[in-house]
């Protein structure tokens, strides 16, 4: 009697779920396992590009791609629907739509969602989602406020507010400083009436970034207009704006939250031991107490034993974890030693609009167009893993 082949689910089309499922059919045959691939959405996107987008220095198509594309010719099943809760102990997984999923082994790669570190108004009058169709909302908004400038000219119209100074702050204040002029070339307006806030509450912009990589970008910001807010906490985001600890108020028809994310609310439902619904997972990447779940991307924590601080939830990692995880199934399923997960940092690099960068690349800093350089490599070295040369020229990104 031939023994039943084991059912696959990996769940999210994130940059950890996609190498999972990139990957997976090298490892595993068709006859060795049923693979299925749950997503929310039926494209996969690079979060890590969508400040470009959300400024409006790039058309957000460019961000996504279809995942029947990235998974054709795969012997991968693909289901579009929206995972609700994952039952480990019973080997199942619930979608919002009732339907329910069988596992032998799951990988949850379900992404992130913003943290508010419980500030109030954040989910009612700011930005704050980083996805293809938030972009698109923030991208509108901004030409609109531009446009009503001219026809009922409010300070408050040209106020940005962007709240967090990490990479996706930073990062969107590069894009937002470059494009403004040409907005206010476009729309009439004098460049000294748009404001820009960068509020951050922690004591430094790009917190545990180089010192001296950190001054370079803060000055080149700056110099385009950007004031910021260093060690000032927002303590509410109003429909007029936000009120900053000490009850400073900056009025502002737009504010950007940026000040980081928290694992995806499936974590805490599911019952997984977690800290801001992010599993610290095993050495191999499963979650403790189970045998056939592994967590990655940014539901998961993987301690720096150097510094016994989490490494950052990075694009990076999660793409590094999906190799990992593939491994290991394959170990169990086929046997052989599972793997333990070792991040392998190449380099941060953060793009300040332009042709303007900063980053870390092994022990060299990289400043301006020489990180420029280095940035959109890496970007087009994501492509690469997703999809080949062919992905490569069709969406990648010309470094010169």
């Amino acid at each position: 009697m031939l023994a039943m082949k084991p059912n696959i689910l990996i769940l999210g089309a994130g940059y950890g779920g996609m190498v999972t499922a990139a990957k997976i059919t090298k490892e595993l045959g068709p006859n060795e396992a049923n693979i299925t691939l749950v997503s929310k959405h039926d494209y996969h996107y690079q979060t890590t590009w969508l400040h470009e987008p959300a400024a409006g220095t790039l058309d957000s198509d460019r961000t996504r791609m279809p995942v029947s594309q990235l998974i054709g010719g795969k012997k991968i099943d693909f289901v579009l629907g929206e995972v609700e809760q994952v039952h480990p102990e019973e080997n199942k997984v619930s979608l919002s739509n009732g339907e329910q999923l069988d596992y032998d082994y799951v990988v949850v790669a379900v992404g992130a969602i913003p943290e508010t570190f419980g500030v109030e108004g954040v989910f009612e009058h700011s930005f704050n989602q980083w996805t293809v169709n938030g972009a698109r909302e923030l991208k509108e908004h901004t030409e609109y406020m531009f446009a009503k400038y001219n026809n009922e000219p409010k300070d408050e119209y040209l106020t940005f507010v962007v709240a967090g100074a990490g990479f996706t702050g930073i990062e969107y204040l590069g894009e937002l400083s470059v494009r403004v002029p040409e907005l206010c070339k476009k729309y009439d307006v004098p460049l000294n009436k748009v404001k820009i806030y960068c509020v951050e509450a922690a004591p430094t912009a790009l917190p545990g970034f180089d010192p001296e990589l950190v001054e370079y970008a803060m000055n080149l910001l700056e110099n385009r207009g950007v004031e910021f807010k260093i060690g000032t906490p927002i303590s509410e985001v109003t429909e007029n704006g936000v009120t900053l600890k000490g009850g400073e108020e900056i009025n502002a028809e737009t504010v950007i939250w940026a000040t980081g994310v928290r694992g995806n609310p499936i974590i805490e439902k599911s019952g997984f031991e977690n800290m801001r619904a992010r599993v610290k997972v095993e050495k191999d990447l499963r979650a403790p107490g189970y045998e056939n779940v592994f967590i990655i991307g940014d539901c998961s924590l993987i301690i720096n034993e150097e510094t016994e601080r989490p490494y950052p939830p990075t694009a990076q990692i999660a793409m590094q974890q999906g190799e990992t995880v593939v491994k290991n199934i394959k170990a169990l399923i086929k046997g052989g030693e599972l793997q333990e997960f070792k991040p392998d940092i190449k380099g941060t690099v953060a793009s300040l609009g332009g042709k303007e960068a900063i980053g870390v690349v092994g022990d060299k800093k990289l400043f301006g167009t020489s990180a420029h350089f280095m940035k959109k490599m890496i970007d087009n070295r994501a492509l690469w893993i997703l999809g080949g040369a062919g992905l490569v020229l069709k969406k990648g990104k010309n470094p010169f």
